[in-house]
């Protein structure tokens, strides 16, 4: 049975129901989707972990706070991962903390 994973990002007007895409390989799904806060990215994570994903990684524009509130709205029924940017080249090279919080 393969990973069911998802990568969601942040980004100005996003909407996670059209902006969204999957990647289904023999040992991963992937599951990609834009939001355009972190109050849809935890709606999103929530909705993700129903669906069964069991881990979930998110793009460098969540800052530290971003993260922790993904990873609180799943309480452990998923891994919660980031890549990091401190400022991130898509959001002015500012944080999403700085932008989302």
């Amino acid at each position: 049975m393969p990973l069911k994973a998802a990568f969601i990002f942040i980004a100005p007007e996003a909407d996670p129901a059209q902006h969204q895409a999957q990647v289904k390989t023999q040992a991963v799904e992937v599951t990609t989707l834009a939001v355009a806060s972190y109050a849809e990215a935890e709606r999103a994570a929530k909705e993700l972990v129903a669906a069964g994903i069991v881990a979930i990684e998110l793009c460098g524009g969540f800052g530290i706070e971003g993260v922790a509130r993904v990873k609180r709205v799943v309480s452990g029924q998923a891994a919660v991962g980031a890549v990091r940017f401190d400022c991130h080249p898509g959001l002015d090279f500012k944080s999403g903390d700085a932008l989302f919080a």
